[in-house]
């Protein structure tokens, strides 16, 4: 599958453009960078219950719609993928508890 998370965050920028009345993804933005970070809480909740509790067909389209929504929060505040991609970079340069050990003293 060729399908990446930089086509996923073009098409949400394409679909940005288009009329709230036509689009989910611009009805969400129009409502505000809160009223997507809040779908973007609701869709995580869904997703732990199906990694808790469901099946692999329903952890994968709750996993989808994470990944939708966190793109969405993020185009409501200008973030764009590359940079939350570079901060993975750099973080990977460490090892996970040694990276973890440096954000809680800084």
């Amino acid at each position: 599958m060729s399908f990446t998370l930089s086509d996923l965050e073009a098409r949400v920028a394409a679909r940005a453009e288009a009329s709230p009345e036509e689009s989910w993804t611009a009805r969400l933005l129009a409502a505000g960078p809160s009223r997507a970070a809040k779908k973007f809480g609701e869709e995580a909740i869904e997703f732990v219950i199906a990694a808790a509790e469901g099946d692999g067909k329903q952890i994968v389209g709750e996993a989808a719609d994470v990944l939708y929504h966190l793109l969405v929060a993020l185009k409501a505040r200008d973030v764009a993928l590359a940079a939350v991609m570079a901060e993975l970079e750099q973080r990977t340069a460490l090892s996970g508890l040694a990276e973890k050990a440096a954000r809680t003293r800084a």
